[in-house]
């Protein structure tokens, strides 16, 4: 593998990072029918980068980014047992550099941050039927918890 370092992302990371968006909408495009046409935003990667409650973070090889990720210091509902707890996002590693472990890096500092802040607990998102990204977050150790589900009406 080459050597990949981690970063907290940058003004000057944007343009690759709105590119990464667009791969995280092409990737998530097939699974989802309830996704629109053309060119989406999911995310608003200035206030990623410059709030006080995220960690954002990419990875780099020789000076390319190659991936990135989030973690948001989120407030859980009032009846779990954690007040806060860790919600990551934009889990991106570009094609290229798939099957190398990036993520696992990445999800392993954002671990590693969100126990600086005490956070006990981490979540995410991702569709059922990903098979790909739902192995690997499970060999990381997340579990499955809650299935959502919609029909068209």
């Amino acid at each position: 593998m080459n050597n990949i370092s981690i970063r907290t992302a940058n003004s000057n990371d944007l343009e690759t990072l709105l590119e990464f968006e667009q791969g995280v909408v092409a990737a998530e495009r097939p699974l989802d029918s309830f996704l629109g046409d053309g060119e989406l935003t999911y995310y608003n990667i200035p206030e990623l980068i410059t709030a006080k409650n995220i960690h954002f973070i990419v990875a780099v090889s020789d000076e390319e980014l190659v991936g990135s990720g989030y973690l948001r210091v989120a407030d859980s509902n009032h009846y779990h047992k954690n007040l806060k707890h860790g919600y990551i996002g934009f889990i991106f590693v570009k094609p290229s550099f798939r099957g190398k472990r990036i993520s696992n890096l990445i999800l392993e500092s954002l671990k590693n941050w969100a126990k600086e802040k005490e956070l006990k607990e981490l979540r995410l998102d991702v569709y059922s039927n990903n098979a790909s990204a739902i192995k690997s977050y499970e060999r990381f150790g997340f579990t499955k918890s809650l299935v959502n589900m919609r029909i068209d009406i």
